[in-house]
């Protein structure tokens, strides 16, 4: 089976994350991993092969091996279904074992995954203020209701709530200055949101530190927003996460966690396949 090129978290057959999506009999070694990711040039590129009692399971982004990637669990699991049929799959990562359970609704493939176990921490009043200054974000556009936090579903990623939609929009940074932050703090991405409702979500998601701007959907922050809203805020209810709007790339993510501290989260969303 060839690299296919799909949409995760396509909003009623528009919009979405594009993922390259590459199933083979054995995993290519790393560097042509990284090479094929590279060359792709979409945020994520997840490489699988089948085991006896799954699919050993990576991901690269065009400048480095990421640990997970929602979206591309998404398209990966919407990949399988059409091959192999609507399922529960068994994925095998480096530090880690999830699942994606691939449904279809009419002619089109989505799927749902359930992320790695998940955690949350305060971050240094430094790592806020640097963050902020990334942004150009001054204490005015924080949320006065929730703090910055470093937050975790299978990778880990920096939370930013904000007071507003138009400060949201207004988003910048420069990238190489992000790229320098984020790998030296060991973060995936960072997402701003800005809450419409205690359960919809505006969110954007800088991703430097693969060498891109921006993600127009994000999965794995989304898991790891939602398990921070259970365990730190004590909000359990189903999210609605809207990406990628100021992008024009309209995306749909929906979340749901699992009961208890620590507890994965479910992650599901449409997908559309990409010429």
């Amino acid at each position: 089976m060839g690299l296919q090129r799909l949409a995760a978290f396509a909003n009623d057959g528009t919009g979405g994350n594009p993922a390259g999506v590459l199933i083979t009999d054995t995993l290519p070694d790393e560097a042509e991993m990284q090479r094929i990711a590279a060359e792709v040039g979409y945020s994520e590129t997840v490489f699988a092969a089948p085991t006896v009692d799954g699919f050993r399971t990576r991901y690269f982004a065009p400048e480095q091996e990421v640990p997970f990637c929602g979206h591309a669990t998404i398209a990966l699991g919407a990949a399988l279904g059409a091959a192999r049929g609507a399922d529960n799959y068994r994925l095998i990562l480096n530090d880690s074992d999830i699942s994606v359970r691939a449904y279809r609704e009419g002619d089109v493939w989505g799927a749902e995954l359930t992320s790695p176990r998940s955690r949350h921490a305060p971050v240094t009043a430094q790592v806020r203020e640097e963050a902020m200054t990334l942004f150009g974000l001054t204490e005015s556009a924080m949320s006065d209701a929730l703090p910055v936090t470093r937050i975790h579903a299978g990778a880990d990623h920096l939370a930013m709530p904000l007071n507003d939609r138009a400060t949201l929009a207004a988003m910048q940074y420069d990238q190489d200055a992000g790229a320098v932050f984020m790998r030296r703090e060991e973060l995936i991405t960072i997402a701003l949101f800005w809450e419409e409702t205690p359960q919809t979500l505006h969110v954007r998601n800088a991703f430097a530190a693969g060498g891109v701007y921006e993600d127009p959907a994000t999965g794995a922050a989304a898991a790891a927003l939602t398990a921070w809203f259970r365990d730190g805020l004590n909000r359990s209810a189903p999210l609605d996460l809207r990406q990628g709007d100021d992008m024009g790339h309209p995306s749909r993510i929906l979340t749901e966690a699992l009961e208890g501290e620590g507890s994965p989260v479910r992650v599901r969303g449409m997908t559309r396949p990409l010429a």
